[in-house]
């Protein structure tokens, strides 16, 4: 990548970073990703035409979508851009075609996180004056997959790449419940997958080209519904809900373990009642399961869903369980790997390459990831190493832009290897 090249991925990555948008509502990232990306593609496929609107999950209200909508305007995205995103539908695909050859895909995510970032004036979003105006933040490097997103399309337009090359501009990772709703008929042709994340606590200069070990993962909210009844007159005339709530977060904590392998609990957020004198009639939970399978997860929110049903019946209480994100693990295919791995040695700036590394966490890239494996490709998930002052998901976090020249010289190349091993 020349200086002039990377000086514009530099700009659109700090552009993007000022107009961090949470899960579903991205329509200025998707908006300037149209942008930038119109004059080389072949076909872009935008919002409603990227998504199965009805697999969407955690999707906010209209309201919410609204008000983002408004600030997308005001910050100067195309009007007819997001007018077609519709209700959230957001996030695209560029498409290019360069005759026969391999349909290859290369998977970024683009929505930022709902968390203020550090106004500390040693952060260098601050010092540099691209701080998010939004109040969400791109704390996990988003807005460097996508530039990086961009900068591969670019690059394999200007190669001798034959074949098929899909970027798909996937919105809300963060929640896990945006790869449930890219359509199969976007995916099925895809001989092979790559999908790529920033950072992983790897240095600048450091890349993996097989990150393993996800975590499969279910998010659920619980509600439960009691009847009030004051606390002191007729204490039990009344149905308490945060007592069934508080049962089952106590119990939620006691599922067993299982031989087969680690899993995972937690009740991240729990709340109920509206006064001290009232038997609270309304009570929920926010929490998920996980599990080093998608088999542990499943044991996890099964037996989720029975302590849940059981703490209410044991209170009088009434609920409902509702998913609010899910994705299954996945593994690497071997030669994806082998073939990342080789073309990572003479790639300038790398000067350390892993085969593979553990990630200890979940990514709903594994939905795609399985899909294209389950239709004959093969799919691998890789890790752009970068310094970052602060951990991933921090008021603090951004990234070490040389990292972006890297990612793009290593991606770009691995496709077009990709493409050269098929024929």
């Amino acid at each position: 990548m020349d200086d002039s090249q990377y000086e514009r991925l530099r700009t659109l990555r700090r552009d993007l970073h000022r107009h961090p948008e949470p899960a579903w509502r991205e329509f200025y990232t998707t908006a300037r990703l149209v942008e930038e990306l119109e004059p080389t593609a072949d076909e872009l496929i935008v919002g409603p035409d990227f998504l199965d609107a009805d697999d969407r999950l955690s999707v906010p209200e209209e309201t919410t979508l609204a008000e983002w909508r408004e600030r997308a305007l005001d910050a100067g995205a195309d009007p007819e851009t997001v007018e077609h995103l519709e209700d959230g539908q957001t996030g695209l695909m560029a498409v290019l075609e360069r005759g026969e050859g391999p349909t290859v895909g290369l998977r970024v995510d683009i929505d930022g996180l709902p968390r203020e970032e550090s106004d500390d004036p040693d952060h260098e979003p601050v010092a540099e004056g691209f701080r998010s105006e939004t109040g969400a933040m791109h704390a996990c490097g988003h807005d460097a997959h996508a530039a990086i997103g961009v900068g591969v399309f670019e690059a394999i337009a200007d190669s001798d790449f034959t074949g098929t090359l899909k970027v798909l501009f996937q919105p809300a990772e963060e929640i896990i419940g945006g790869a449930k709703a890219v359509s199969h008929r976007h995916l099925d042709d895809i001989d092979a997958l790559l999908a790529v994340h920033i950072g992983l606590d790897h240095p600048t200069g450091e890349v993996v080209a097989g990150v393993t070990d996800f975590l499969a993962v279910s998010q659920f909210h619980a509600e439960f519904t009691g009847e009030p009844a004051h606390a002191g007159g007729h204490p039990a005339q009344g149905e308490n809900a945060v007592q069934a709530m508080a049962a089952a977060v106590q119990n939620l904590y006691a599922i067993p373990r299982n031989e087969d392998g680690p899993t995972r609990i937690n009740a991240g957020v729990v709340e109920g009642g509206t006064a001290s004198n009232i038997i609270p009639e309304h009570a929920s939970i926010e929490g998920e399961v996980r599990g080093e399978t998608t088999e542990l997860m499943t044991y996890m929110r099964e037996r989720a869903n029975d302590v849940i049903e059981h703490a209410a019946g044991m209170h009088g209480c009434e609920y409902a369980v509702e998913r609010t994100g899910e994705a299954p693990s996945a593994t690497n295919d071997e030669e994806l790997v082998s073939l990342g791995y080789e073309v990572a040695e003479g790639i300038p700036g790398v000067d350390s390459r892993l085969r593979t590394a553990s990630l200890g966490g979940s990514e709903d890239a594994t939905v795609l990831m399985r899909r294209v494996q389950e239709t004959g490709g093969t799919a691998a998930y890789v890790g752009v190493g970068t310094d970052h002052p602060g951990g991933h998901h921090t008021a603090t976090f951004d990234v070490d832009e040389p990292s972006l020249a890297i990612g793009v010289d290593w991606l770009s190349e691995t496709v077009c290897e990709i493409a050269e091993e098929d024929d």
